[in-house]
């Protein structure tokens, strides 16, 4: 029998292979664009194309076979191209937000389309142009999960549904991180709302539930795979915050301290923010100069909110597990999610 490993090794090359074929496809009927279309066109397949992992197209997988999906079927590579479209849109759109300067070891996709317009001369303020090209490159990527998801087979009301739902519940998370960031309501609880509906249930139990619905699968079903993908799904962002101030920049692409340099308010500095008091907000408040990520992470360390976060991580994996051994689910597919579940919370990911 295939590993497990093998599998998910393949499902990754199967999907990058329908994704280009897919951006190919949907890219030619901008073919109006003239002359125009070549830096919309290799900015956004470009930034899609190096999605790396694939996590949640792997999670659309699982969630399909676990419904008895056959894993050959090319339906569950269309709702996962849907899934990795829309995770593009929010990225791009985040960074905009967030003015972000790099992602995924590359600068962000407004700052690399305002480069391009200060290159050339172009009339007008560059960093605008950049940030509005991104938004509509966001926006294309938004619609084109639509198109994507027609191609997944038969269950299309179902699925459908699942898709609305996960975007509905990432743009109100982001909403929320913009609303609690304004009103400065920061508390590691309202970090973990923002978390949950911003990041954790769009990269884990709304795949899962795609691919359970393009398999046609008993709506019961959908009661483990939420118990085991909620827990798993705080742990991954928790284990994101982590890493965004204390991961390796060739491991994560992004600048050392860069979450603590953007004043993200995550559940590891909320945490830290809480125990430390005035001045420990004032600090995390105001990180410029690799001098203040050093202080920065040196208070987090301090004030336990590192070791905190660590067990914390621990203690949802091994309720994602629970859930996932007492769940009435074929062995390779308790396999296949229990090497997710190691993959998404590992130390370096």
């Amino acid at each position: 029998m295939v590993t497990v490993t093998r599998e998910t090794d393949h499902l990754r090359e199967r999907m990058n292979r329908y994704l280009d074929e897919f951006l190919e496809r949907e890219t030619a009927g901008l073919a109006f664009l003239g002359e125009d279309l070549a830096l919309l066109r290799d900015t956004l397949l470009g930034f899609v194309r190096q999605g790396g992992k694939r996590l949640r197209p792997a999670f659309v997988h699982w969630g399909h076979r676990a419904a008895g999906g056959d894993p050959g079927d090319e339906a569950v590579l269309a709702a996962g191209c849907a899934v990795e479209l829309v995770h593009a849109c929010a990225l791009i759109l985040d960074d905009v937000m967030d003015e972000a300067e790099t992602r995924r070891g590359r600068p962000a996709v407004h700052l690399a389309l305002a480069e391009h317009h200060g290159g050339r001369a172009w009339r007008g303020d560059g960093r605008r142009f950049g940030e509005s090209a991104a938004t509509l490159s966001g926006m294309l990527a938004y619609t084109w999960a639509d198109a994507a998801l027609l191609r997944a087979g038969p269950h299309l009301t179902d699925a459908f549904e699942v898709l609305t739902r996960m975007r509905t519940e990432v743009v109100g998370g982001q909403y929320l991180d913009l609303a609690y960031a304004a009103r400065g309501a920061s508390g590691p609880a309202e970090a973990a709302r923002v978390a949950t509906y911003k990041s954790a249930k769009y990269t884990i139990e709304h795949p899962l539930h795609l691919g359970h619905a393009v398999a046609g699968g008993d709506p019961r079903l959908r009661v483990p795979l939420s118990a085991y993908a909620l827990p798993l799904g705080e742990a991954f962002q928790l284990r994101d915050d982590v890493l965004g101030v204390f991961g390796d920049p060739e491991v994560t692409g992004k600048p050392v301290g860069a979450d603590l340099r953007q004043g993200k308010h995550t559940w590891l500095t909320a945490t830290a923010r809480e125990r430390a008091g005035g001045y420990g907000a004032a600090l995390l408040d105001h990180v410029h100069d690799e001098a203040d990520v050093a202080a920065a992470r040196q208070l987090i360390v301090t004030t336990g909110a590192l070791e905190t976060a660590e067990e914390r991580i621990t203690d949802l994996v091994s309720l994602a597990r629970t859930a996932l051994d007492e769940a009435d689910l074929p062995a390779e597919v308790v396999h296949g999610l229990g090497e997710l579940a190691d993959l998404v919370t590992r130390r370096q990911a």
